[in-house]
């Protein structure tokens, strides 16, 4: 019960939508996928995977949000929402974590044994985020919405993008990101890096239209074909 308390308390602090515990405890899904988890992994513990795959199927039926018995879940754990939610068998989350609708703690499918990843304490997953593969994201880290995180995210750090980049390292920008990194507003390296590349291929072909122009056509390594005709 002192767990339960804990966990209905971190709603409360982290939805503002919350109105009161008994509202909690009776209609939010992701306090039910936990409770159903807890019996689910006690049973896999005991070598009762039968039985502990069919806690948490009921629960995936019931919540939306699938839970491997064999992850490993910490304390005050806030699911905000939940629908969609997949966390693998390997996977561990810390304590006093949010996750919001749509995030996988995934696999590659490439790794034997420790597949899924390790999310350390406090560590805020936003909507529609990946994390995929063995490896740990550090405490306190951000993951921005619908990002997808491939290698390992230090402490404190904020990630953004597919693949997912570190651009804050307790709250200093590590590039020329804005200083202010939100869910609604973060800027994807990889659409940036392509507008930059966009815009070169513009600036290159003006200079092939300018040297064509001009009739400079032995300036221009494209034009060497013509020149030998």
């Amino acid at each position: 019960m002192t767990r339960l308390g804990e966990t209905l308390r971190a709603y409360q602090a982290r939805d503002p939508a919350a109105r009161s515990r008994l509202e909690i405890f009776l209609l939010y899904p992701g306090v039910h996928a936990t409770l159903y988890h807890r019996l689910a992994h006690f049973l896999y513990c005991r070598h009762l995977k039968f039985l502990a795959r069919f806690v948490s199927q009921w629960s995936r039926f019931w919540t939306g949000i699938e839970i491997h018995p064999g992850a490993k879940i910490g304390r005050r754990l806030v699911i905000d929402h939940g629908m969609g939610i997949v966390i693998g068998e390997t996977a561990e989350v810390g304590d006093d974590c949010l996750i919001y609708h749509g995030v996988t703690l995934g696999g590659t499918g490439k790794d034997q044994g420790k597949r899924h990843p390790t999310i350390g304490n406090n560590v805020l997953i936003s909507t529609g985020a990946k994390v995929l593969g063995p490896f740990k994201v550090g405490d306190n880290a951000r993951i921005a919405a619908n990002a997808v995180v491939l290698s390992e995210v230090p402490p404190d750090a904020t990630a953004v993008g597919i693949p997912a980049q570190v651009v804050r390292i307790a709250g200093k920008t590590t590039t020329h990101y804005a200083d202010e990194v939100d869910q609604t507003s973060v800027k994807s390296p990889t659409l940036e890096r392509l507008a930059a590349l966009s815009g070169r291929v513009e600036t290159l072909e003006k200079l092939l239209d300018q040297c064509h122009a001009e009739g400079r056509r032995d300036a221009c390594a494209s034009c060497a074909p013509e020149d030998k005709t």
